[in-house]
């Protein structure tokens, strides 16, 4: 007849340091005192050797994200916008710099693009469409196909936008977006790909010229529909 074996000493959990570091790493600190805490608590449950209970597994809660969300307007969503190509858009349209018809289609083929992509799939008839949806409403003057070719011409050649290939049309993605910073620059990467890493070739070459990021008066004076096209932005 064998003897009892000897008796285990009972040992609580061991200390564990509390976390010195602050926000989340704090927070992900507190979780390991408290993991420790649980599993020092079930080692300390046996009783004896044939009876030792066995940690099944360990459950945490977190707190909800208090962050919101944006609420915009229209059920498409919203895109972001360079605030420097924000303030030209505007400098230029006081400056007749571009036409009425070269803004309004941008800004519609800009708010029609295709989530992630910067591309917008609308053929020019049914911008044209879309650009007249109020004006046929009301029964005032409508813009015309032709026009809304000669702005996407112009638009090509201030590169604002780019012809895709089947009737599309890629946005200057570093002006406007629809989408998160990662398929941004993977949209960039694929564009870049198209010119051949060229520096100075679409998306990166921006007219019309007259103002850049640190000169925000433009020349009220010039005549800038012949010279601006094919000129880049300098500066």
């Amino acid at each position: 007849m064998t003897s009892d074996p000897p008796a285990r000493r009972r040992r609580g959990p061991r200390p564990v340091p509390a976390p010195t570091a602050a926000g989340n790493e704090a927070e992900y600190g507190d979780i390991l005192a408290v993991l420790g805490q649980q599993l020092g608590e079930k080692v300390a449950e046996v009783t004896d050797p044939g009876g030792r209970r066995r940690l099944k597994g360990v459950h945490f809660e977190y707190a909800a994200d208090p962050r919101a969300v944006h609420d915009m307007a229209g059920g498409a969503g919203y895109s972001l916008a360079s605030n420097w190509f924000t303030q030209l858009l505007a400098q230029l349209a006081v400056a007749n710099s571009i036409t009425k018809s070269q803004l309004c289609v941008f800004l519609f083929v800009a708010g029609g693009q295709v989530p992630g992509t910067g591309i917008t799939q609308y053929t020019q008839q049914e911008i044209t469409d879309g650009l007249n949806k109020i004006a046929a409403q009301k029964g005032g003057k409508m813009i015309t196909r032709s026009t809304v070719n000669r702005a996407v011409q112009a638009l090509c050649g201030y590169n604002w936008v780019e012809k895709a290939g089947n009737g599309r049309i890629q946005i200057n993605v570093r002006l406007w977006f629809h989408g998160n910073s990662t398929a941004q620059h993977e949209v960039l990467a694929e564009i870049s790909d198209r010119h051949e890493h060229d520096v100075e070739a679409f998306p990166y070459a921006v007219g019309p010229v007259g103002a850049h990021q640190e000169e925000l008066d433009l020349d009220f004076g010039y005549e800038a529909e012949p010279a601006l096209r094919g000129r880049r932005r300098t500066g």
